[in-house]
């Protein structure tokens, strides 16, 4: 009930030609101006910022397609890097199997002439001994003969004879004494 004496007594109700003439002709101007004066520039600015945004848009593709090009440059460096690490390590693998061949090799090389080297020696040092006994033999043979054409034996001195023969050969490992 308040409300249709509130609206009675107001103004805002009636229908005013004169003031919707001038409020009209109000919009109108400062629509105008406000396109000429503010309008332009607002809408320059704004178009500005979408030319902005647009570039930077542009840059940031740009930049990620250059990204997930190095990126990619990068792994495939990284994969050739360790695929050339273990071709190294395979051949330095195959250098070290090849070194420890040759070494090998030449360990039983030196071994077998070592061995060969020891043979010959005993050989000689056999030969040697073999002369010598043979040297002890004919001195032992000549002074048996000499003693036995010295003296006629019979058994007795024959036996004598022997055992003084046997005191006197050298007995194992030590030196050697002959009159």
């Amino acid at each position: 009930m308040l409300l249709p004496n509130v609206l009675a007594a107001s103004s805002f109700v009636e229908v005013r030609p004169g003031l919707i003439f001038w409020t009209l002709v109000t919009f109108i101007i400062v629509a105008l101006i406000l396109r000429a004066k503010a309008w332009g520039p607002i809408l320059s600015l704004v178009e500005e910022r979408e030319k902005q945004i647009a570039s930077s848009i542009e840059a940031a593709k740009r930049e990620r397609a250059e990204a997930e090009k190095l990126l990619a440059e990068q792994k495939t460096a990284i994969a050739e890097a360790r695929r050339d690490a273990q071709e190294m390590l395979r051949r330095n693998q195959q250098e070290v199997e090849k070194f420890r061949e040759e070494l090998m090799a030449k360990s039983r090389k030196e071994a077998e002439e070592f061995k060969a080297s020891a043979q010959r020696e005993i050989e000689e040092q056999k030969f040697k001994a073999i002369a010598e006994v043979k040297a002890m033999a004919v001195d032992l043979s000549m002074e048996v003969a000499s003693k036995l054409l010295n003296e006629r034996l019979d058994d007795s001195k024959h036996r004598a004879l022997a055992e003084q023969f046997v005191q006197g050969l050298p007995v194992k490992g030590s030196p050697q004494s002959r009159a």
